[in-house]
């Protein structure tokens, strides 16, 4: 249970359910230590960590009978897999249990196969194992149901805003990126580009460095604060140092104080390859911060705040820059309309928590209009 996207969406209804009435359990695949930010949190609020081999290191009949040990073990009423085209296999286990709300989520709108016969065949098996074994579809974005439920099922998956808790990041300290700045030893008048994301070939930061580039050879006072890890950090890495920009990047690695962070950077830049929604650049936009992005990131990520420019990654570099500099310039939304786009359009934490319960089968409406367990 690391900081990545789902990760965190899933944290985030985790610490509003009532836990008195509802537990969450959770089976993960990492065994690395390092990304494991939320382990001891779920553990302080009474959930369990199961820790299975992946589908990829033990193959499917491993991988279910691990999964069925697990699930044939406790209670459970619902099972939601949030494995994107793999989610067929937590789904089979659970039917097999006997386990009567099997839900699929899916929070991406590509995969990084590359689209030959074989690999379309594969996700179509996929597809269809989610089919045969899931009792419910709910997706991150219209883009996100198409891509993994079809568009003929597309009208079947409910669509769950991926909700966040918007006063984390809107009552900040004031004096929030003086202190960036000072922990970070970088001057005043820095202009600061911020990403959040697993160092993965579909976020994309090999394209940062190239904005990075162009623009510090225009103007020095730009730095990037490249947030998270993943398999491509040492790439990233070597690539800044060929490139000569080490010390316009700061590697942070991962961070608990990502709303600290935001409200720090001048531009939050999203070149994302393919994105489902893209939980941070909700937090973005919730600090206030202007959001570049590529046009691959859908356009639900816009809170009508006028804080989002999406942009194709096959424009010049020199539109992008124009953009990034005319972003920090902007003025800033008010909190009471951060607050009221966000909440309006559902991606509040509070919104989007009854739609969570409603989905396991454990939250009905009263005769008087009210919610109950």
């Amino acid at each position: 249970m690391g900081r990545g996207g789902a990760e965190t969406l899933i944290m985030n209804i985790y610490r509003n359910i009532d836990r008195t009435k509802v537990q969450f359990d959770f089976i993960i695949h990492s065994q690395d230590k390092e990304d494991s930010s939320y382990d001891d949190e779920i553990k302080s609020m009474g959930g369990e960590i199961y820790s299975i081999p992946s589908l990829g290191t033990t193959g499917p009949i491993k991988y279910i009978k691990s999964l069925i040990d697990v699930m044939s073990a406790n209670n459970y009423i619902a099972i939601h897999a949030h494995t994107d085209y793999q989610s067929g296999f937590p789904a089979l286990a659970a039917k097999i249990c006997g386990i009567e709300n099997r839900i699929c989520h899916s929070h991406s709108n590509n995969w990084l196969k590359r689209n030959s016969l074989k690999e379309i065949v594969m996700l179509k098996t996929l597809q269809g194992l989610i089919k045969f074994s899931a009792t419910k579809f709910c997706s991150c974005s219209e883009e996100a149901a198409e891509f993994l439920f079809g568009k003929r099922r597309n009208n079947r998956v409910q669509i769950l805003n991926n909700g966040i808790d918007i006063s984390k990041y809107i009552d900040i300290d004031p004096d929030s990126r003086n202190s960036v700045l000072k922990e970070l030893h970088l001057e005043e008048d820095v202009k600061i580009i911020g990403h959040v994301g697993r160092f993965s070939e579909s976020k994309n930061q090999m394209f940062i460095l190239k904005v990075l580039k162009t623009l510090v050879e225009e103007d020095p006072s730009f730095v990037a604060i490249l947030i998270g890890e993943g398999p491509l950090r040492g790439t990233i890495e070597k690539e800044a140092k060929k490139l000569g920009l080490l010390e316009h990047i700061r590697f942070l690695g991962i961070r608990s104080d990502i709303a600290r962070l935001m409200n720090a950077f001048d531009i939050f830049l999203f070149p994302s390859l393919f994105e489902g929604f893209g939980i941070v650049m909700l937090e973005a936009q919730s600090s206030g911060t202007p959001c570049i992005a590529s046009t691959f990131v859908t356009n639900s990520t816009d809170m009508g705040l006028g804080l989002v420019t999406y942009i194709d990654l096959e424009d010049d570099m020199d539109k992008w820059c124009d953009h990034i500099n005319a972003a920090i310039v902007m003025d800033r939304p008010n909190k009471q309309s951060i607050i009221k786009n966000i909440s309006n359009l559902g991606f509040s934490i509070q919104e989007s928590l009854n739609d969570w319960l409603r989905l396991y089968g454990i939250l009905s409406q009263t005769k008087d209009g009210g919610m109950t367990y």
